[in-house]
């Protein structure tokens, strides 16, 4: 499901365990489905991502949006400089 969500939005995300925070590291089957085949506008802050395309699809889990080298960004990080980093 990573790699789905990298391919229409253009950056990697981790999922993690919403009780313990901890990375799901892609070795379960998360379920849900990505249904967007279109990238989010680039306007969007990491923090409107989350809101609107992830929690709904994925309850239960938390997400952090990696930039370029892996690393989290802040949820006021508009998507356009996330995508960029890469």
């Amino acid at each position: 499901m990573e790699e789905k969500i990298k391919d229409v939005e253009g950056f990697q995300v981790n999922f993690l365990h919403q009780r313990s925070g901890s990375d799901v590291r892609g070795h379960k089957d998360i379920g849900g489905n990505y249904k967007y085949d279109y990238k989010a506008k680039n306007g969007y802050t990491v923090s409107n991502w989350i809101e609107n395309r992830f929690k709904n699809n994925f309850p239960g889990y938390d997400v952090e949006v990696l930039n370029g080298n892996g690393e989290p960004v802040p949820g006021n990080t508009k998507l356009e400089t996330v995508r960029s980093s890469y």
